[in-house]
């Protein structure tokens, strides 16, 4: 059954673009959840049977269905009425579904999560202190949180792969990276620009003191590249070196370590 957390200022659901995005991840996610995202969460997370585990921001629930076939208790939550009745349909009989704002937990019990995931959604959160201070509530003492978003240092608007001719390298141009930004994600680039959401550019710092703030201390911290690879070309060899050394992802656990 679902149940609504109080509301909390600033819109940032992506109800108006659930339906691209129930498409682009699809019933077990997309490629780079199958081949990098969602492997490293559930190594990280480590949870065991039944255990108790709240996915933040959840989407269509592609890792809750993951975490419910290994015998783990899933609850997820997401803000997006039409994501989370994507994720029911999608299957799960034994999920626990709730539309409500990640920053406001709320009306979930305090000491009750054994373990805790966001998966590539906290970069389109803000503000994030809402999100930590709930969730170094409602876990148990050493429970753990695991993140996993998009590399901040070198995924987003003000970055870019460049080419060195005389190098022969490629390499990724950083632009800007402490000051904080928004910037918008088109659902449907050339189709329909006026139909996006909001990306929230945040330096690492900012989710490590956001995270220290509320007695969640990080005891793992990972970077993911990415999977693919160049098979021909003149570029090849110098692309794929790049994308190895240039990571895609950056996860982070933590475990509360308040009484």
């Amino acid at each position: 059954m679902d149940k609504r957390a109080r509301p909390t200022s600033g819109k940032t659901d992506w109800e108006n673009v659930a339906d691209w995005y129930d498409q682009l991840v699809g019933e077990e996610g997309s490629e780079f959840h199958r081949k990098i995202v969602l492997p490293g969460v559930l190594r990280l997370l480590n949870a065991q049977a039944d255990e108790r585990v709240l996915d933040i921001a959840c989407g269509q629930g592609v890792l809750c269905r993951l975490l419910a076939a290994n015998g783990i208790h899933a609850v997820g939550i997401d803000s997006s009425r039409s994501l989370i009745a994507a994720a029911k349909k999608h299957g799960g009989d034994h999920i626990d579904y709730h539309v409500g704002d990640a920053r406001d937990l709320s009306f979930l019990a305090e000491n009750s999560f054994d373990a805790a995931a966001c998966v590539l959604a906290i970069q389109n959160i803000h503000p994030i202190q809402g999100v930590f201070e709930h969730v170094g509530r409602i876990l148990k003492s050493s429970g753990r949180l695991v993140i996993a978003m998009m590399h901040p240092c070198f995924r987003g608007g003000e970055t870019a792969w460049g080419w060195d001719e005389q190098q022969k390298i490629q390499y990724r141009r950083v632009d800007a990276y402490l000051t904080p930004r928004k910037t918008p994600i088109v659902a449907h680039p050339g189709k329909q620009p006026d139909v996006y959401t909001w990306t929230f550019h945040k330096p690492i710092e900012a989710y490590v003191k956001a995270l220290a703030r509320n007695g969640l201390a990080i005891d793992a911290m990972e970077e993911w590249p990415s999977h693919k690879s160049s098979t021909s070309g003149p570029r090849a060899a110098a692309e794929n070196k790049a994308r190895q050394e240039i990571p895609m992802f950056l996860a982070i656990r933590a475990i509360r370590i308040k009484p």
